[in-house]
């Protein structure tokens, strides 16, 4: 047994020595994720709230019917713009053409698909790629909804 008692005293100190490494491995692997992650969050941070005023817009309530015509959803959205040009030809024609195509995507769009938060996000990148087919100059940086009710008829 005394002869055996170096060679397990080496082999837990190589085992404990490897997962010490692996985990300060894992450790700055994760690091530099959320350095990037926070890079990115800092740098759409930098906008002041008056810049962010200057490229935004608001487009109130509109109220329409689902792919599934038993239910009704009553929302508004709100749109960031790529500059403040952008946001002037937007205002411009967002009743007379962005508010057609939203009424046309809910009409394709069924209840499931608007319930999760998920599916919300895929309908706001849908509808962003959408409107900026429609714009004539600028480009529409991303769309949210300011207010969301979906109720059954």
């Amino acid at each position: 047994m005394k002869k055996m008692m170096p060679w397990l005293a080496t082999m837990l100190l190589a085992i404990t020595l490897i997962v010490v490494v692996v985990f300060v491995f894992m450790q700055g692997q994760n690091g530099t994720k959320n350095d990037t992650h926070t890079a990115a969050a800092s740098e759409a941070k930098r906008m002041t709230a008056d810049e962010i005023v200057e490229v935004s817009s608001e487009l109130g309530e509109i109220k329409t019917n689902l792919a599934d015509t038993d239910h009704v959803v009553v929302v508004s959205f709100s749109f960031k713009l790529s500059d403040k040009t952008a946001k002037e030809d937007f205002e411009k024609i967002k009743e007379i053409t962005v508010k057609p195509i939203i009424i046309q995507t809910f009409a394709d769009t069924k209840s499931e698909e608007l319930a999760t938060a998920k599916g919300r996000v895929q309908f706001n990148e849908r509808l962003t790629g959408l409107i900026n087919e429609a714009l004539p100059e600028g480009k529409l940086s991303s769309t949210s909804f300011s207010a969301f009710v979906m109720a059954p008829m």
